[in-house]
């Protein structure tokens, strides 16, 4: 008798496990958002204020507030001289602390600071908010959603970050279609350890922001056929991280 899977039997076990993840994801899910709800209306009235707040300031800046254009940032910077390098990196880690694309002011770097400099700005900024981020969002919910992460649904992919965060989250950064503060709040409801994703996301922003840097002519809305094939080369590269993770077996020390 041969010891190969008939295709139906195949496609039932993969069904069957399918079944199972979704299953337990939305079991998962559901039971989240119910205990999110109750421990919510448990908060301290100082925890309630913040995250309202935040979220008041996140609509504000991201309906209301215009992000300043290139001429504008120049002025900003002829007024204030070299202390201007300061107040942009304070704007820098400040804004992408919300979901606001980065690209205008990776873009701004090299426009006001020239190449070598305006990478070291953008890429050490980039650096800084990813880590402050994690920091904040640990700070405001990690308390609740750490015992959460032994759930069936997650605790493989929590163990997978915990041991070797660095290979997805340096992967993910290479591509461009994931937004970076939704991948830093993500991370920070995970185990995966500060310093690892801090090198992490400094090495896997660094291609991008060099190239969106350098490539200043997108700054006037001319496009680049040369940085659109950079970036689509980082998201191929990014996946075939990813796939790499997948596939390369976990050593943990623990």
């Amino acid at each position: 008798m041969s010891s190969e899977s008939s295709p139906g039997t195949t496609r039932a076990t993969v069904s069957g496990r399918l079944n199972t993840s979704f299953s337990s994801a939305f079991h998962f899910l559901t039971s989240l958002a119910t205990d999110a709800w109750g421990d919510l209306r448990r908060w301290p009235a100082w925890k309630k204020v913040s995250v309202l707040t935040a979220v008041i300031v996140a609509v504000a800046i991201t309906v209301v507030v215009d992000v300043p254009s290139i001429t504008t940032l120049r002025d900003w910077a002829d007024s204030a001289g070299p202390a201007f390098v300061w107040l942009f990196v304070g704007l820098y880690v400040v804004i992408t602390q919300f979901p606001i694309p980065r690209t205008v002011l990776t873009l701004a770097s090299g426009v006001l600071f020239g190449p070598w400099q305006g990478t070291l700005i953008a890429l050490g900024s980039t650096t800084v908010s990813a880590a402050l981020s994690l920091l904040i969002v640990r700070g405001l919910l990690g308390g609740w959603m750490r015992p959460r992460l032994t759930h069936p649904a997650v605790a493989r992919i929590n163990a997978r970050l915990r041991d070797r965060g660095w290979l997805a989250i340096a992967s993910l950064r290479m591509i461009a279609a994931v937004p970076f503060s939704l991948l830093n709040y993500v991370a920070a409801l995970t185990s995966v350890p500060l310093l690892a994703f801090t090198v992490a996301t400094a090495v896997g922003s660094a291609p991008g922001t060099i190239a969106t840097v350098v490539l200043g002519d997108a700054v006037v809305g001319s496009g680049s056929a040369t940085a659109v094939v950079f970036t689509l080369a980082l998201a191929c590269l990014g996946v075939v991280g990813l796939i790499l993770d997948r596939r390369l077996p976990v050593k943990s020390g623990k």
